[in-house]
Order: structure tokens, then sequence, then C-alpha cells
């Protein structure tokens, strides 16, 4: 009984974070969706469904919302292939220090602010002129290429930033996934004759089942909330909005137009989209691996 006790203080704190800084601004984000809501007057006009209805209308919000989903399945699935990939890399050192070292080295990244990140690639090395990008294509005989001022480019450039200041996290939790894999297994499957391919295929990926499902959808829900290299490395949403995205376009609506009902409605598509996520996330956890 004094345990359950001690439990229940503990999780007050818990629970107020919850209330507090999740729950209330879910609630109050709801209740301004359905009102024409400028914090500018004093008096906001209940509309109903009529922010909701405007986005069926908006090329701004369309636009969005299918660069949003553009830049997280292309982001998501390189991050999630090449992290797997290097963290079965790093596995394959057999002394601790150097794998240890090698996850240090990925995950630096992710230890450095997003948006001091972002400013640096933004003005050091995406440039069209002095940028290090160029100058590295120009070393290999190759023309300049204008990654934040060509449409075309700018969401190229941001995937490529991204993977490089997301990546670590998952580089992380492969690498401690293989840990937890047998050796035994594997030394079996080479007495067999498995050769590398088929130990990955038959016993890498199947043991990491768990590990991966984790992985992929905490990647997407933290991808659809991306928003400081969108605001920092490009300007103004990037030539034609080619660098719209949710995030950016919710900021955009409610603090330079201030029309935040509309930003509310905005952010209440987004909340879905990650709901139905988390959703998944719940169905797979309670999936009885088999191995």
């Amino acid at each position: 009984m004094k345990n359950k006790k001690f439990v229940r203080i503990v999780l007050i704190p818990v629970f107020i974070h919850m209330i507090v800084f999740i729950i209330m601004p879910i609630v109050a984000g709801l209740g301004m969706s359905f009102l024409d809501y400028n914090p500018l007057r004093s008096i906001n006009e209940f509309i109903g469904f009529s922010n909701f209805e405007r986005l069926l209308a908006d090329d701004n919000f369309k636009i969005a919302l299918v660069n949003t989903l553009v830049f997280v399945l292309v982001t998501v699935c390189i991050n999630i292939i090449l992290s797997l990939v290097l963290a079965q890399l790093i596995n394959m050192f057999k002394s601790n220090k150097t794998r240890s070292l090698f996850r240090m080295i990925f995950f630096l990244p992710c230890v450095a602010p997003l948006v001091a990140s972002s400013v640096v690639w933004g003005k050091s090395i995406f440039p069209t002129v002095n940028g290090l990008a160029n100058m590295i294509l120009n070393a290999l005989g190759l023309s300049s290429v204008n990654w934040i001022g060509d449409p075309s480019m700018v969401m190229i450039s941001i995937i490529i930033f991204t993977i490089w200041a997301d990546i670590g996290y998952n580089v992380i939790l492969f690498t401690a996934g293989l840990d937890g894999i047998p050796k035994d297994y594997y030394e079996a499957a080479e007495l067999d004759g498995a050769n590398g391919f088929q130990k990955f295929r038959y016993i890498t990926v199947p043991l990491l089942g768990r590990t991966f499902a984790f992985v992929t959808l905490m990647t997407l829900i933290s991808h659809f909330q991306m928003f400081a290299q969108f605001s920092v490395m490009i300007l103004r949403n990037g030539p034609a909005n080619s660098g719209l995205v949710l995030t950016s376009y919710i900021y955009k609506t409610a603090f330079e137009t201030k029309d935040m009902g509309y930003a509310s409605a905005i952010s209440m598509v987004l909340f879905i989209i990650i709901l139905g996520i988390t959703m998944v996330q719940q169905k797979a956890n309670k999936v009885d691996w088999e191995y």
C-alpha cells in the first residue's frame, strides 16, 4: 500500500504536466477552430465548421499537405533504411570502444539545437556562392546547384539536412536492438551455411521487429512536427511555396495574419494525422511477435 501511495504521489506532476501542456492546449485549439478568432479582437464570433470548409478551397493548405506528406515519407524511408545499415555496420566491430565511438559520432548532430544547425547549413553549406556543397560539386567537375533558391531543390535540401540532423537517434535504437540479439543464432546459421544476407533476412530483421515498428512510427510522428528547418533554412516558405508544410503554414496563419481560428483548424488536421499514427503504434505494440 505504501508503494502504491508513493507511486501516485510521484505521478501527480506527470498528470499535471499532461493536463496543462497537452490536454488543455488541444481542447483550446479545438474550441478556437470553431471561432473566427483573432487575439486583437475582444469578441470572436462562433462560425461552426466554416474554418474546416475553408481548408477544402485553400490551395496553400493543399500544397502544405502534399509537401508534408512527401517530406515525411521520403525522409522516414531513407532515415530508417540508412540508420539500420549504419547500425549493422557499427555492430560488426568487435571492440565496444569502437562501437561506442561511432555511436557518439552519429549522435552528435542530434545534440546540437536544430535551429542552430539549420542556420549553419543554410548559411554555410547550401548557399549558391561559396557554399560547401557547391564547392564539393565543383571539385568533382560538376556545376553548382541553387539548393535553396530552386523550387525543385528546396525540399531535397531540407530532406538531406533532416536526415543528417536526425539519423543519430535511430542508429542508437537499432544498435541497441542488435546488441540484444543472441550471437548463438548467427553462429548456428553459419554452421548451416547461411551467408551474410540470409542471416540479416532471417535472423536480424525478424528479431528487430519490435524495434523496427517503434522506430518507424516514432520517426513518422516526429517528422510530421518538424518546423525549425522550414522556417530558418528557407525564406518565406521557399520559391513558389516549395518549402511550405503544415507546421510552417500554421505558424504563418496564426502569427502573421492573426487568423488563429483557421490556424487551429489546420492544427486539428495535423493532430488527427498524428493521432492516427499513434493508434497504429498502439495496435502494433499489441501484436504477438513470433520468432
